[in-house]
């Protein structure tokens, strides 16, 4: 299955093009592979999220800023946190029952989710033009799940 491309026109000032056209005549390449070449090693890997992930996500962008300082240091409870190494714990001396496996499995989908919400909080205060620590609360508590 061939993906057409779509044409967009996009102003970029003439130094940048004119860069983009001498890396393309020296690599035998068109301007057009080279930016989308250049773009795609800068992006971030397309994820593909549940819908019902991808709205909370999405709804994280009308949060008010104390709502997204919030979000930046929730993660999992503090009970969910300890039953998370717990279970880490029971599975370093033993194999986990099927039960156990799926209460780490559902952790660590948590964990996931709040992570991803902490990460979209901190984006979006980032782009109303707040500074952010440079060290989170997990890296500061050792977290590592």
């Amino acid at each position: 299955m061939t993906v057409q491309p779509l044409t967009r026109t996009v102003q970029v000032p003439e130094g940048f093009f004119t860069r983009l056209q001498n890396i393309a005549r020296q690599t035998h390449r068109s301007v057009e592979d080279i930016l989308v070449t250049s773009v795609n090693a800068v992006l971030p890997p397309e994820m593909v999220l549940p819908a019902e992930l991808e709205s909370e996500l999405a709804a994280v962008a009308l949060f008010k800023d104390d709502q997204l300082w919030a979000s930046t240091e929730s993660s999992l409870s503090a009970a969910q946190q300890i039953r998370l190494q717990q279970l880490t714990d029971i599975s370093d001396q033993r194999s986990l029952t099927t039960s156990e496996e799926a209460e780490l499995q559902e952790l660590l989908d948590e964990y996931d989710r709040a992570l991803l919400r902490r990460a979209r909080a901190m984006v979006i205060l980032a782009q109303r033009g707040y500074n952010l620590p440079e060290k989170t609360e997990a890296v500061n508590n050792g977290e590592d799940h």
